[in-house]
């Protein structure tokens, strides 16, 4: 038992000094950024890998409370079983109470560059789901299409495989995940309205599954700097056994996303667009009582700069961000359009990076709606975060 202890816990250091030496060398160049998944996969040695990621924020809107919250603390574990076998999980603590297993998945090497992965695993759309690690993106918060239009952190179980196809410059993933529940066991519906598809997410939690969805995306390096994605995901949403052969139980959608990331000097820049299309709504707005739109879409566009010289180790992003989505993008039938679902934001503030992996943010965001007359809904946003 003491030797067994004496060689996790060296195994233990010896991972953690191997993850702070890639901590060390991170680059905003998205070419070679890494997210928590990947960098504990790619550390080279055969022990149990730490790693986490978390942010404390603080959010003031206008004419309001402000809040204060431990937003997320996200525990990463990792084992390499040999040089092909590895296995990941990520432990999630929401709001200091809520418990959840955010990534839990075995990958396999099968060939050179190409990877057999089964588990519980992210829906690689756009990209904050994949990159949602806080010291990867500016601004407090995410940007809001990567809350009802891609419900971040979105992760369901599935089977699949991922690689790199070298000589094209090219990355992809491809796998069979379960889909969103659209309704419970009594006939409630779990998406809709303002809040889009965010409802239906599994989560891993005693899922559902009537029909596979596919989800698959592919990324393209072969420009300096650059990254360039494009995301699909096909199927039809779940529904509990109970319903599943009433009409309106389940809708159909089909998702797809573009986005690019850029880097030149101190200079960054990046973008999506997202747009999702959903059948048989009617039936179930019908069914269920609820006001889920027939199409969802959103895009967004950031540029950054880097105010401090290039050589030091310290970075002070200014930012700017600008999102226009709309969960009422199309309706079906009797069912309106509701303009206040017809959102846009403008976020503009300050990432202080003190150190790799440590950031102090600060920004203000300028939110209004196409209601006539509305008022905007501005709030004032400051945060810590952390990633090891």
């Amino acid at each position: 038992m003491n030797k067994f202890l004496l060689t996790l816990a060296i195994g233990v250091t010896t991972a953690v000094s191997v993850a702070q030496t890639q901590q060390d060398s991170i680059t905003f160049d998205p070419q070679y950024q890494q997210n928590a998944a990947q960098r504990i996969l790619s550390a080279d040695n055969n022990a149990v890998t730490l790693g986490a990621y978390g942010e404390i924020t603080y959010n003031q809107p206008e004419g309001d409370n402000g809040e204060l919250d431990v937003q997320r603390l996200v525990m990463l574990l990792g084992y390499q079983f040999n040089d092909k076998v590895q296995f990941l999980t990520e432990i999630e603590f929401e709001h200091v109470e809520e418990v959840y297993i955010e990534q839990a998945f075995v990958n396999y090497n099968i060939a050179n560059n190409v990877n057999l992965r089964a588990g519980l695993m992210l829906v690689p759309m756009g990209i904050i789901n994949e990159y949602h690690e806080p010291t990867t993106f500016n601004g407090v918060e995410r940007p809001a299409i990567a809350g009802s239009i891609v419900p971040t952190t979105w992760r369901e179980i599935g089977l699949g495989v991922n690689g790199r196809i070298n000589s094209a410059s090219l990355s992809y993933q491809a796998y069979i995940f379960n889909g969103f529940q659209s309704t419970t066991s009594d006939g409630t519906g779990l998406i809709g309205g303002s809040s889009g598809l965010r409802g239906g997410r599994q989560k891993g939690i005693k899922s559902t599954v009537n029909t596979p969805n596919l989800s698959a995306k592919l990324e393209y390096y072969g420009i300096l700097g650059m990254r360039l994605g494009l995301s699909g995901y096909f199927g039809r949403t779940q529904a509990a056994d109970e319903v599943d052969m009433l009409d309106g139980a389940d809708v159909g959608m089909s998702m797809l996303g573009l986005d690019a990331r850029y880097v030149y000097k101190r200079f960054t820049a990046r973008g999506e667009y997202i747009y999702a299309s959903l059948t048989d709504t009617e039936d179930y707005n019908a069914l269920t009582g609820r006001d889920l739109g027939s199409a969802l879409s959103g895009w967004y566009a950031e540029a950054a700069y880097n105010l401090l010289p290039m050589r030091n180790r310290q970075k002070l992003f200014a930012f700017a961000r600008y999102e226009d989505y709309d969960t009422h993008a199309e309706t079906e039938g009797s069912l309106t359009e509701n303009p206040a679902y017809d959102r846009n934001d403008l976020t503009l503030g300050l990432s202080y990076h003190i150190a790799p992996g440590v950031v102090f943010k600060g920004d203000y965001q300028i939110k209004n709606n196409a209601i006539d007359g509305a008022d905007s809904m501005n709030q004032l946003n400051f945060g810590v975060g952390v990633w090891f």
